[in-house]
């Protein structure tokens, strides 16, 4: 259907402001984009009107989408430094990959506000881990195999696509929990998020979008504009993230990072019960 530009400019500069912030923390603290972006395109997309039914779906697509190029880029840079695991995730994969399919699926079936909250509730554990996690915390002093992997790589995957994220807010802290070291952790979760991303898009794709008011240039239930914008301006802000990584100290940005999560996570969760 054709769009009225002036329709579509107020998008595009939201969702340029919102992929450019998301890029500085990525650089900044080495997470990905979805905690951030799938509340900003929530709130971001219904205050231009667009919604609510079937926005929650569209935010958790998009958000993927971009994690799917984010984490491709990522697990090449890594690579090249020898720094994946490909034992772990060669035996993670397929359970993660399968989880992720049913989360579209489960995800595509569900009411907004249940969405919203289930955000909230998986952005609270986040946001507590990242403020009171311990890298001395152990479960084990190798990852799960057998029947432990056969359950937690697709819950990994399930609860991964339930939040529009890639692998790094569940992987790290498991790899971490079983004794991988933290570098490794955190290249080895970029394969996580792009197997959790390209399947969950490509059925995304597929399924037609559950509400009568999408916001423009929307596939499937994949948002073209936010996935094409975002990926750009993270492009060019990741680096600034980076570099302010390295003049600030750590520790800090990870708390104030947590306390921002936990905000996040408590504000969905207030929208969806009293709107």
């Amino acid at each position: 259907m054709p769009y009225d530009f002036s329709q579509i400019m107020p998008m595009l500069a939201l969702v340029a402001m919102i992929g450019a912030f998301a890029g500085v923390i990525a650089g900044m603290l080495g997470v990905g984009g979805g905690i951030i972006l799938v509340p900003a395109f929530y709130f971001a997309f219904i205050s231009l009107g667009y919604g609510p039914d079937g926005l929650m779906q569209i935010c958790l697509a998009t958000s993927l989408a971009t994690i799917a190029v984010t984490s491709w880029r990522s697990v090449l840079g890594h690579h090249r430094r020898g720094a994946v695991d490909w034992v772990i995730l060669r035996g993670w994969a397929l359970g993660i990959g399968a989880g992720a399919v049913l989360g579209v699926l489960v995800a595509s079936g569900l009411r907004g506000e249940v969405l919203m909250v289930l955000f909230g509730i998986l952005g609270l554990i986040v946001g507590l881990y990242l403020a009171f996690g311990r890298n001395e915390w152990r479960l084990g002093d190798t990852m799960p195999t057998g029947l432990g992997r056969s359950i937690t790589g697709p819950v990994i995957g399930f609860l991964s696509v339930l939040m529009g994220i890639g692998g790094g807010s569940f992987g790290v802290p498991l790899m971490s929990l079983y004794n991988v070291p933290i570098h490794r952790a955190v290249a080895t979760a970029a394969g996580f998020g792009l197997v959790i991303a390209i399947p969950s898009v490509l059925a995304f794709l597929v399924i037609p979008a559950s509400g009568g008011n999408p916001p423009p240039f929307t596939v499937g239930q994949v948002n073209l504009v936010g996935f094409v914008v975002v990926v750009a301006m993270t492009l060019i802000t990741t680096p600034v993230g980076v570099r302010m990584a390295h003049a600030l100290d750590g520790k800090r940005l990870k708390r104030i990072f947590a306390a921002f999560v936990l905000v996040m996570a408590l504000n969905m969760i207030r929208k969806a019960i009293w709107g």
